[in-house]
C-alpha cells in the first residue's frame, strides 16, 4: 500500500431542470402567435353585396404602351376578389378579353 490514501469522492450530478425546456416552449408558442396574427395575406374582403356573390377586379385596365410584336412577353397578375357574402362559383373557365388600342 501506498503512503497516501486517497478517497474517491463521487462526482456531483447536476440535476437538469426543465426550466430551459419550458422557456423554449413558451418562445415557440410566442413566435407562432406572432406569425398567425401578422399574416395579412389571408385577410377576407369587406362585404359590399349581401345575398349574392360579386366579383371585384383590383385594376380593370392595364396599359402597356407600344409593345413590339414578337418582343418580350408581358406577364400580368390580375387580383380578383369576391366581395359578396355568397360563394362565387365558375361554371366554365373565366374569359379575359385582350383589346388592341389605337
Amino acid at each position: 500500500m501506498g503512503r497516501y490514501k486517497t478517497k474517491l469522492r463521487p462526482k456531483k450530478v447536476k440535476k437538469s431542470s426543465p426550466l430551459w425546456l419550458i422557456i423554449s416552449g413558451l418562445a415557440l408558442v410566442a413566435v407562432a402567435v406572432v406569425v398567425l396574427l401578422s399574416s395579412g395575406g389571408n385577410k377576407k374582403a369587406d362585404i359590399e353585396v349581401t345575398g349574392a356573390p360579386k366579383l371585384k377586379v383590383e385594376q380593370e385596365v392595364y396599359d402597356y404602351g407600344d409593345v413590339k410584336l414578337g418582343g418580350v412577353p408581358i406577364r400580368t397578375v390580375v387580383k380578383v376578389t369576391n366581395v359578396g357574402d355568397q360563394p362565387l362559383r365558375f361554371k366554365e373557365a373565366p374569359y379575359i378579353e385582350v383589346l388592341e388600342g389605337c
